[in-house]
């Protein structure tokens, strides 16, 4: 196989993610998801409650990084939302005024605290998925169930592949390197 033919789908998968992150950085999907929502709400809650959801993580218990395995802090919340600490605790601070986070004492150290879903959070939540799902649903139509489980499998896999790089802390290497 060509060096052409071996980076074909490599250059179609980059094109695939640059328009799914314009479309992400647009809120395309938020926008749709909130169009005609009475009361009107910050789509930056969706974000918030995506990552308390989420839960705690194993990497949350390393030291300094913000809480213990399981519990969910206003840290790992910015590091999932891929935000300086500052702007992290302005959306949490955000979330809870607004009903869907509340603060906890840390089950590990009351000293810490900790942040879960009130009964409006996980109502959120769940109308996202349903929101989220409906869309996914609409833009694969037509496809198959095997095409359906097949794509889910393949990009699991590569959520988990680039979730890897980039714990790895490894340098991004040259351009065009292999």
């Amino acid at each position: 196989m060509s060096d052409e033919e071996a980076r074909r789908p490599l250059v179609a998968v980059e094109r695939g993610m640059v328009r799914l992150r314009r479309s992400m950085s647009r809120r395309t999907l938020g926008a749709l998801a909130t169009r005609g929502v009475e009361p009107a709400f910050d789509p930056a809650h969706f974000s918030v409650v995506d990552a308390v959801e989420e839960g705690g993580s194993q990497a949350a218990a390393e030291p300094g990084e913000g809480g213990e395995a399981g519990e969910v802090t206003v840290g790992l919340v910015g590091e999932r939302l891929a935000v300086d600490p500052s702007r992290a605790s302005r959306l949490v601070a955000a979330a809870i005024k607004a009903g869907y986070v509340e603060r906890v004492a840390s089950q590990a150290d009351g000293r810490r605290i900790a942040l879960r879903l009130t009964p409006a959070g996980r109502e959120l939540a769940a109308a996202g998925h349903r929101t989220r799902q409906h869309h996914f649903e609409r833009a694969m139509a037509g496809w198959s169930a095997n095409d359906r489980r097949e794509f889910a499998r393949l990009l699991t896999r590569f959520a988990e592949g680039m979730d890897r790089l980039a714990a790895s802390g490894a340098p991004a290497g040259e351009p065009g390197t292999r």
